[in-house]
């Protein structure tokens, strides 16, 4: 069984995010760290305040976006950063925990704001080797 992992692909102007896990749960949890991975060094953020989530779409690639947009929203709005998630998926249900902490500029240095994600290079699926892997472009 593989752990998931993060990491990121070039589009244009903007930053694809992608996270790849043994479960469907695991890869969104590592698309949220990249996500995360756009604005500051995960490692940087201490997982000290926690914010439960909820989504639903109709399908597994649209409550991917729903999922990272959430995340976008509470770091907007909150001023918060996040490190560690949770997620719990159910058919087109979505639940999660973020762990995180207010966003300090001078430890943190972020890079830049991420405004959204989008449906552009959307993907989610089950791989040849039998991991998931969850994606999309974020507009920054």
């Amino acid at each position: 069984m593989l752990t998931g992992h993060w990491e990121h692909f070039s589009h244009e102007a903007d930053m694809g995010v992608r996270g790849t896990g043994a479960s469907l749960d695991q890869a969104f949890e590592q698309a949220a760290l990249a996500l995360t991975a756009v604005v500051t060094d995960p490692a940087l953020v201490t997982p000290e305040k926690i914010i439960r989530l909820t989504c639903n779409a109709p399908d597994v690639e649209l409550l991917l976006v729903d999922w990272l947009n959430a995340l976008i929203y509470e770091m907007a709005t909150r001023k918060m950063l996040f490190s560690r998630f949770e997620v719990r998926l159910k058919g087109k249900h979505l639940s999660a925990t973020a762990w995180g902490e207010v966003l300090d500029v001078a430890r943190h240095h972020p890079a830049v704001e991420v405004k959204g994600a989008t449906y552009t290079a959307l993907k989610v699926a089950q791989q040849a080797d039998g991991d998931w892997l969850a994606q999309c472009v974020v507009d920054v």
